[in-house]
């Protein structure tokens, strides 16, 4: 059986260079070596494969029939030998690969579409997997692995997450256009103390679940919740409906509902924080491109 030839790379560099120069010290200059260990290099080549590679000349060096098809092959191996070392290079920088960004529906509303485009724009390597859901799932699926980041508000601390906030907005008091109160230029939370309240249940949200009641209770009385919606678009539909009235974060408004009035809450807690969060061990060069986007975005 005939030996395999275990060829170095560095020797097929050489072989390239003299072949597409055709003068072996052009090739040494442009190799920044000298001249006669180029000259034993290729001979070494040329007893490993068993083959003349080269004709030479006093005056001129030619390409066998062999040595032809050598540089085609070497061209074409070295190219993918460059690629896989630029991808390698390039995932552990962040710039390849793929993300799992999980986000509350509400942030959509705010500043999660301009850090998708910007990081799409700097990163068009990196596939962005997104999934809408709430706090709590996302909670979950970052502390076993599903997702690499989630943007939740008022998340719980947690010592399995890393958290750093990302925006505040104010809450509102959303009521049907046609209630009595909503007419009014300055309404408190404790004029609302007899409504009918439509909530999102514990589970969805429960860090911002506990601040509406909270804020409830600083005005003297705890909401009658008489529907409990999951989605906040269905929310603010009940409301509109007269079902009940409603504390929301002020981004809602987006949706544009005409048959809904958004009143402010005068109290210093009427105020809502989005979070990003990641588990503490996700040490993935690409989640760190995602977080360094985030920062500056945040600084500027």
């Amino acid at each position: 059986m005939p030996r395999t030839a275990a060829v170095d790379l560095k020797h097929l560099r050489y072989f390239v260079a003299v072949a597409e120069e055709l003068h072996f010290g052009r090739a040494a200059a442009r190799l920044g070596i000298a001249q006669p260990p180029l000259s034993q290099q290729i001979q070494r080549l040329e007893a490993e494969l068993g083959v003349l590679l080269f004709q030479r000349t006093n005056r001129s060096v030619a390409l066998t029939d062999a040595g032809r098809v050598l540089l085609e092959e070497s061209r074409r191996l070295l190219g993918d030998v460059n690629g896989a070392v630029e991808a390698t290079r390039r995932a552990g920088r962040g710039e390849s690969g793929s993300l799992t960004v999980a986000f509350a529906a509400s942030v959509m509303f705010l500043t999660l579409p301009a850090i998708i485009h910007r990081f799409r724009a700097r990163y068009p390597d990196v596939r962005l997997d997104l999934r809408e859901m709430p706090t709590a799932p996302q909670l979950l699926g970052l502390k076993n692995g599903d997702l690499d980041i989630g943007f939740v508000r008022e998340p719980a601390p947690d010592d399995a997450l890393r958290s750093e906030t990302v925006l505040r907005e104010p809450l509102l008091l959303a009521v049907a256009k046609g209630h009595p109160l909503g007419g009014r230029a300055r309404v408190a939370l404790a004029d609302f103390a007899r409504d009918d309240f439509v909530l999102f249940p514990r589970d969805v949200a429960p860090g911002l679940h506990a601040q509406v009641f909270a804020l409830c209770r600083e005005a003297g009385f705890t909401p009658r919740v008489v529907q409990v919606s999951r989605e906040l678009y269905t929310t603010v539909s009940l409301v509109e409906a007269g079902v009940g009235v409603t504390i929301i974060p002020a981004s809602i408004r987006k949706l544009g509902w005409k048959g809904v009035r958004y009143l402010p809450i005068r109290s210093d807690m009427a105020e809502t924080r989005i979070d990003m969060a990641w588990h503490v061990g996700n040490t993935r060069p690409v989640l760190r491109a995602f977080l360094d986007l985030v920062r500056d975005r945040e600084q500027r």
